[in-house]
This record gives C-alpha cells, structure tokens and sequence, in this order.
C-alpha cells in the first residue's frame, strides 16, 4: 500500500491565487471532493490554536435596552412629580416649610356710661410648639418632649404629661397654653435663650449643640381683663378659654364684641421665620366697643349694700336694681354673692349667672301695688273707700290672715295698702268683677300689661320670664293669693319694671342696659329707644304714688325704715313665703322692697330682694328698707336730683266705724 502522506493544515488567511509565486499548484479541497476539514482544536507539531471573537452587537442591545428603560423611568417619575402630582407635592413642601397661625381680633371694650372701662383686653401670648423639632434628629436629644415638659410645666401651670403628649405628637403645630401674660412669655423666652446659649458653646466644643426648649413658640394674641373685680359681673358675664363669651353681655353680645380675626403666613426654617421668603398676611379687624346705661359709682353703692345685708342676714343671695324713671336705663343691677371674672377657678358655680334676671320667685306684698292699680283704674274703689279687715277672711278652701293677728281693722283702700294687708286686698280686687272669675280675668290682664309672663326686653342670656297661669287655670286659694303676690313668680327686674311703669306715670318703658356701640372706625351709634306701653292712665298712676308716700311717711306704714330727709319717698314692703329651689316646698322668706323718688318729681326706681335671710328679721320693711335707703341715697345725690319742693299728701289710712 502506498504509504499515507499527513495532511496539510490549512492555514487561514486570504485565498492564494494558483499561479501565486511558490504555489503548487494543486486544487483546494472542497468538502464536496470529499476531503476532511482538519478538527479546530487539534494542534500539528506543538503550534499554538487560534481562537475566533464573537460579534458584539447582542451585547450591547441589552446594555442599550437597559439604560434606555431606566431613562424611562426616570422621565415617567419627572412627569408625575412636576406635570401630574406637581400641586400635591407643592403642598407638601410648603407645609413643611411654611406656618399660617391665627391673628386675635381685639375684643371690644366694654364701658359704664361715663366711659369707664368695666371689660377690656389686654395683650397676651398663645404658647405654642412645633413637635418636629422635638424629635432626637431635630434636638439631639432622646427624650426632648419629656424634658421640655419637665421645664414648662410649672411655669404654665399645666400636666406635665400632657405637655410631653403635645410635644411628642406627629404634627407642625400644638398649642400649649392660652392667653398667658407677657410675664409668663419672658419666663420661657429667658430659658429658651439660657439653653440657646449653652447649646451654642457645646458645639463649639464639638458637641450636638442639643437645646429643648427649641420648638417652643408663641403667637400674639389679647386676654380679657376686667378692672373693678367682680363689679357688675352678673351683667358682664365672662370669656371662656376660647376667647368666646361664655355668660353674660359677654355671651349675649359676643358677635360684635369679638371682631374678625386675621391670618398671617411665613416661612421659617428650624423654628424661627425665614425673612427673605416674605409672607402674606390678612389683617384682623377690632370688635365693636359697647357702653352700657350702667353707673359704675352706682352700681358699686348697690353692690355693697346687698352684699351688706345678705351677709348680716346669714342669705341665700339677694340682688338690687337702679332704673331712671324716665328712660328706662338701668343704672346699676348687683347681685350678692358674686364672682370675679378675672379668676372663675376660684369662684362658685353657682353665683356666676346673673340672678337679678334669671332666679324668679313669689313677689309677695310688692306685688298688691298692682292690685290696687286695676282697682283704681276699673273705678271700683278710691284711695278713701272704707275696707273692713277682719282678723281672718275664709275664702274657699283657706282661711286667710294678715302677717300679725289683729282686730278688726278699719282702713281706707290706702291704709290697705300702707298696712300691706293680704286680707284687705283680697276684699278689695273682689270687686273688680260680678264674679270671682270675672274678677280673676281682669286682675290677670293688668299682671300681663305690667309685664309678668313675658321677658323684660332685655334679651338676656338665660332670663325667665316669670310664671303668671291663665286665670282659667288658678286654683281656689290661687284666686285669692294672686292679688297679694303668692301663687305667681316674677324676676328682679320685672319687680323694679313696675314701679318704673307707676313712676313714670302709667308708662312702662322697656329696660336698656346697652347705651350704643362704637365700632373699629370709630362711629358712635346711640341704641334704638325703647318701646313704650300705656298701663294706666297718669291719674291712676299719680293717686297710686301718693298711696305709696303713706307706706314710708305715715308712722303706720310698713316702710318707715326707707325715708330719706329731704325727698318725699314712695315705696312698698314685700315679704312673701319662699319656695326652694332645690326641694320645690315652701321654705324660709322673701324680703322686699320696691319705690321711687322723688315721689312729686320721680327720677330713679330702686328694688331689691333677700332670699331667705335667716338672721335677724326676714320682713322686707327691716331687712330691705335699709338697703333701699342707702342706694336711693347715693344714686340722687350722684345724679344731682333736686330735693322735694312740696310736703306729702298723707292720704288717711284709717276711719271710725260710723263714719
């Protein structure tokens, strides 16, 4: 066989030509002549292998195709942040980087009628915080809200776990306290500034520069004083924590006393405002001054005399009004115990109303001054008709009796009045009607026209209009307690109303307390007047103010203890049987005492009530007379009322059987 010759490896590279210089000259194998490719990694003689790249296309489609989606979805968060969510993410920025806090309108003042501020406002601070900064990022500190709260607690006067709740809360904004004073805003700035300091030398020393009190702000605002103490403060009333008035003129008034708040808006970074980012701002707008009809020297003469008396009287409470005859202003309205509405914590809950207004009550006798006005104006009787009083009258279901036993007493309708008989009384009104209920009927029509069962006007927070049933609806006994003021509930001011309506020569004027208001620019409006009510005529009202000279004036009258020298003084005692509030049965008494002066010139109307004196005497002529005396003294002499130019008319009190 013809010896194997070994394969030539073809080595790569460009083609040679056949009639290439050197070249054989023989054809190239092709696979299809059948001969065999040499295998690639087999190596001849000990030659190195060569080793064929693979294309980098697909490699960098794929790092293309990445970087391409992740530009994407750098292009898909861009739109959504500035294009889609942009307002959303906006506010959020800006309420992280901005405060908005409300500016307090100045709560308008109220004055007496001279202009003497009885409440004012005053500036104060709100103490606020932002929790943010009492984070351990913010203050370096672990435990910030606990040791803040450590330090703020006793000068707020507040829990220091619920401060440390505030501080630790995931918000912007808490407020802390209310309406503290300038005194307690230093208190908290001069620590602030204390550990500012401190927190500025440890980082220059390298420490975390960790101050507490950091987040600690404050926002101006005002607080309502009131500078005569619990002078008028029944009429006032008080303002709540929330700056709204919570009682009183205060309450019943608070819309135009409060005035329109304002808002401010800044940025601020770390706590503190950011001067160059500006902010906006919207001015509050100052409440309505208010003047009352109110006499503070006046009102300061009531208070004391009632508070007087009901502690000499061992009382429950007792209240006195001041009214001008003639226009219908109150000029003072005291109520004993009161309350300080500069301190409420420290005052009893029960006396921070107003109870001249809101307590009603059985009038008792100076209720028959209204009897004796509907006999007098039906014509049934004169002041010289002969009334005979026997010891005990049976009407009924009751027998009757007068507030001492006595004989049989034989008084003019006068008398009647100026001995302040119930049995008398009764006798008297029977004749107002054929019949009893007729008489009921007509007596009823007087107690409405002189105000009973209807608010004064006033328009007070909480006032009671009284209870005066349909004569329909009054019992046996009823029918004849009315006429003597048992069986029907009046207030203090509707009491000291009628005797106004007589003063004033028949005329009931509404009651005022508030004289006019002055706004934020300064303008002055004068309240509307009052309305006006005939009651009866001016010779009704005339004959019935000379009846009730003989209660003070005549040495048999039961209200001797009210002459004043100089003025002629008409007036009526009141003494009637209590109900108690809280058990709802009649319990102890009702002293009081009703008039006007001077009787020929009417100018002021005083009344005023003990509510079950347990001290002394509990009849309305020694327990209310004087104080009638001392108020009515004072408040003629601060208005300047000229004395009486005339004597009184002593109207005859009594007759002689036969005569």
């Amino acid at each position: 066989m013809p010896s194997k010759e070994p394969t030539r490896r073809r080595v790569p590279g460009p083609a040679r030509s056949r009639n290439a210089a050197g070249g054989s000259g023989r054809p190239r194998p092709t696979a299809r002549s059948g001969a065999r490719r040499p295998a690639a990694g087999r190596q001849r003689g000990g030659s190195a292998r060569s080793i064929r790249l693979g294309s980098p296309r697909p490699r960098l489609r794929l790092i293309s195709l990445c970087l391409t989606l992740v530009m994407l979805a750098f292009v898909v968060r861009l739109l959504q942040v500035q294009a889609v969510d942009a307002g959303t993410y906006a506010a959020k920025a800006e309420k992280n980087r901005y405060l908005e806090y409300t500016i307090a309108a100045e709560r308008g003042e109220i004055t007496d009628r001279s202009g003497i501020a009885l409440a004012t406002s005053v500036d104060a601070h709100d103490i606020t915080a932002d929790p943010k900064l009492f984070t351990p990022e913010e203050s370096k500190v672990p435990d910030a809200p606990r040791q803040a709260a450590a330090l703020l607690a006793p000068i707020l006067g507040k829990d220091e776990a619920e401060l440390a709740k505030k501080l630790a809360a995931r918000t912007r904004y808490e407020v802390l306290a209310r309406r503290q004073s300038p005194k307690v805003w230093k208190q908290i700035k001069d620590l602030r500034s204390a550990f500012a300091e401190k927190a500025a030398e440890d980082r220059a020393n390298g420490g975390p520069g960790a101050n507490v009190l950091a987040g600690v702000l404050q926002e101006p605002t005002t607080r309502r004083v009131y500078p005569n103490g619990d002078l008028a403060a029944g009429i006032l009333g008080f303002v709540n924590a929330e700056g709204k008035g919570g009682g009183g003129l205060e309450a019943q008034l608070n819309e135009r006393l409060q005035g329109e708040d304002g808002k401010i808006r800044y940025a601020q970074a770390g706590g503190r405002p950011v001067p160059t980012a500006g902010s906006t701002e919207i001015p509050a707008v100052a409440g309505t001054d208010v003047e009352l009809t109110i006499d503070r020297d006046i009102q300061w003469a009531a208070q004391r005399a009632i508070a007087d008396q009901v502690e000499k009287s061992r009382a429950d409470r007792g209240y006195v009004i001041v009214q001008n005859t003639k226009t219908g202003e109150v000029l003072a309205m005291a109520n004993a115990p009161g309350y300080d509405p500069n301190d409420l914590a420290q005052s009893n809950a029960a006396a921070l109303g107003n109870a001249a207004l809101q307590d009603v009550y059985e009038p008792g006798s100076t209720s028959k001054v209204m009897s004796i006005a509907a006999v007098l104006e039906e014509g049934a009787a004169t002041p010289g008709t002969h009334v005979t009083v026997p010891n005990r009258l049976h009407r009924g279901d009751r027998l009757f009796r007068d507030d001492v036993d006595h004989p049989t007493w034989y008084l003019t309708l006068n008398g009647v009045l100026a001995k302040s008989s119930n049995i008398g009384t009764i006798l008297a009104t029977g004749q107002l009607g054929k019949t009893q209920a007729e008489a009921n009927k007509v007596l009823y029509s007087y107690l409405r026209k002189f105000g009973l069962g209807s608010t004064t006007g006033l328009d007070y927070p909480g006032e009671s209009p009284g209870i005066v049933a349909k004569p329909q609806d009054w019992s046996t006994s009823q029918q004849y307690t009315i006429p003597f003021g048992q069986g029907l509930s009046l207030n203090a001011m509707q009491a000291t109303s009628v005797y106004q309506t007589i003063a004033n020569g028949g005329v009931r004027i509404e009651p005022t307390l508030v004289r006019g208001t002055k706004d934020a620019d300064g303008r002055y409006t004068a309240s509307e007047a009052p309305e006006r009510t005939r009651v009866v005529s001016e010779k009704t009202a005339e004959t019935l103010a000379k009846m009730l000279e003989s209660v003070v004036d005549d040495e048999e009258g039961t209200g001797t203890k009210a002459h004043i020298e100089g003025y002629r003084v008409a007036g009526k005692t009141g003494t009637a049987n209590r109900v108690d509030p809280v058990h709802g049965v009649y319990k102890g008494y009702t002293a009081s005492f009703a008039g006007f002066a001077p009787a020929d010139d009417p100018q002021v109307t005083v009344y005023c009530a003990i509510q079950n004196p347990t001290k002394g005497s509990y009849f309305g002529g020694p327990t209310c007379g004087p104080i009638y005396k001392k108020v009515m003294e004072f408040a003629l002499k601060t208005l300047q009322a000229p004395p009486s130019g005339s004597a009184p008319a002593r109207l005859p009190v009594s007759f002689k059987p036969g005569e």
